[in-house]
C-alpha cells in the first residue's frame, strides 16, 4: 500500500513495463509519471477511467498480499477509508510481469496533517476512526492467538549492547561530537540501571487481533474539512495486542520532538474516541504504555544509527522522548488510562482547541 501520493517526476526515470496498464480496464493510459512513495518504484498513472497509484513489488509475497488486498477491499467495502486494490481483468489484484509484482489503487487526493495540528475534537475522532477499523478487522479476520505475542526485552542486553558502543566512542582528543555520543550512551546506560526493575511481565491475557501495524501521520491523508479521506500503510497488516496499537499510534502522533514528551492531552482525546468503538479497560491500556515505554527504554538502535552512524535507525523515537517518558512514567500511566475512569470529564476542558 502506498505510503505517500506526491508527485514527483523526478523520482525513478523508467516507465512502467509496456503493455502492462493493459492489464487492467482503466481505459487508455495518457500518462505515467513516477511518484516517491517512500520505498520501491510506483508510478501515478493518469487514465481515461481517472487517476490511479500503480506500485511495483520486487519480490511479491504472494500469500500475504492476497490476504492484505482481501482485507482492505473489505474494510472499504464496510465504508471505512480505505483503498481497496483494483482488480485486472482476470480478477487478481496482484498483477506480474518480468517476475516483479504490481498493484493499482484509487489516486488519493488530500494532504498529510501532523498529529499536533488536530483539534482536541479531530484527535477524538482519529481515535474512534482507530477503533472502527480494529471492530471491522476483528469481524473480519481470523482469531488470533495469545501465543503470538512478542516476548519483553531485556535491560541487561540493551545495557551491554550501550556498553559496546561506548567503547567504540573515542575518548580524550575526539570531537565534541564524540564526547554528545558518550554522554547520551552515558544517559540511556543510567536510565536503564535505574529502572531495571520495572520490566513488564512476559506475558499477560490481553485482546489481540490484526492490526493496521503503522497508523501514524505519514499515513493519514486529510480532506479540506479536517476529516480522514484515506488511511495508507497497509503492507504494515500485523497482528498483536489491540491496546499497544493504540498507545503505539498515539505515541507517534502526539510527540511533541522534544524534552516536552507527549501531548497528553491530545493523547486522552484519542483514547477516549478509540474507547467509543472499541472499548478495552484501563488496565490494558496501562499495560500497553508500560510495554511501549520498556521498548522505547531498552532499543538501542536509534543511538546507534544517531551517534555511531551505523543501520538500524530503529522506531521509538528520540532519545528527549526515553528520558521525558522515564521521568513522567506514572504520569503518562494515569494520562492514557484516563478515558477508562469514572474522573474523566466529558471533554479535555474548555480549551479552544476542542472543536
Amino acid at each position: 500500500m502506498p505510503t505517500s501520493h506526491s508527485a514527483d517526476p523526478g523520482a525513478g526515470a523508467e516507465a512502467p513495463p509496456p503493455r502492462l496498464l493493459s492489464r487492467w480496464e482503466i481505459g487508455a493510459p495518457a500518462d505515467a509519471k513516477a511518484v516517491e512513495p517512500g520505498s520501491g518504484r510506483c508510478w501515478r498513472v493518469d487514465a481515461a477511467g481517472g487517476a490511479y497509484f500503480l506500485r511495483e513489488y520486487a519480490e511479491p509475497d504472494r500469500r500475504r498480499m492476497r490476504f492484505q488486498h482481501a482485507v482492505t477491499t473489505a474494510l472499504d467495502e464496510a465504508g471505512l477509508p480505505v483503498l481497496a486494490p483494483v482488480p485486472a481483468r482476470g480478477g487478481r489484484t496482484l498483477v506480474t510481469a518480468a517476475g516483479r509484482g504490481y498493484v493499482l489503487y484509487p489516486w488519493v487526493g488530500g494532504r498529510g496533517r501532523g498529529g499536533l495540528e488536530l483539534t482536541f475534537g479531530q484527535c477524538e475522532a482519529l481515535g474512534e476512526l482507530l477503533g472502527r477499523l480494529h471492530a471491522a478487522l476483528d469481524g473480519l479476520t481470523p482469531p488470533v492467538q495469545q501465543s503470538l505475542l512478542v516476548p519483553t526485552p531485556r535491560a541487561a542486553d540493551a545495557v551491554a549492547a550501550v556498553d559496546a558502543m561506548l567503547r567504540d566512542v573515542p575518548g580524550d582528543g575526539g570531537t565534541d561530537f564524540d564526547a554528545l555520543t558518550a554522554r547520551r550512551l552515558r544517559e540511556r546506560r543510567e536510565l536503564l540501571a535505574e529502572f531495571a526493575g520495572h520490566q513488564p511481565p512476559e506475558i499477560e491475557v490481553t485482546t489481540v487481533g490484526h492490526l493496521h501495524g503503522s497508523f501514524d501521520s505519514a499515513h493519514l491523508r486529510y480532506g479540506g474539512s479536517g476529516n480522514v479521506t484515506a488511511v495508507l500503510g497497509w503492507d504494515g497488516l500485523t497482528t498483536g495486542p489491540v491496546a499497544g496499537e493504540v498507545v503505539r499510534a498515539a505515541a507517534r502522533l502526539f510527540a511533541c520532538g522534544d524534552e516536552r514528551g507527549l501531548d497528553l492531552d491530545r493523547v486522552q482525546a484519542f483514547v477516549r474516541g478509540h474507547r467509543s468503538a472499541f472499548p478495552l479497560d484501563a488496565g490494558q491500556i496501562q499495560s500497553a504504555v508500560h510495554r511501549e515505554w520498556w521498548g522505547r527504554l531498552c532499543d538501542v538502535a536509534a543511538l546507534r544509527h544517531r551517534y555511531l552512524g551505523e543501520d538500524g535507525a530503529g522506531g521509538r523515537g528520540s532519545a528527549a522522548m526515553v528520558a521525558w517518558w522515564s521521568a513522567q512514567l506514572d504520569r503518562t500511566l494515569d494520562a492514557f488510562a484516563a478515558p477508562y475512569t469514572g474522573a474523566y470529564a466529558d471533554t479535555p476542558g474548555d480549551s479552544p482547541a476542542f472543536g
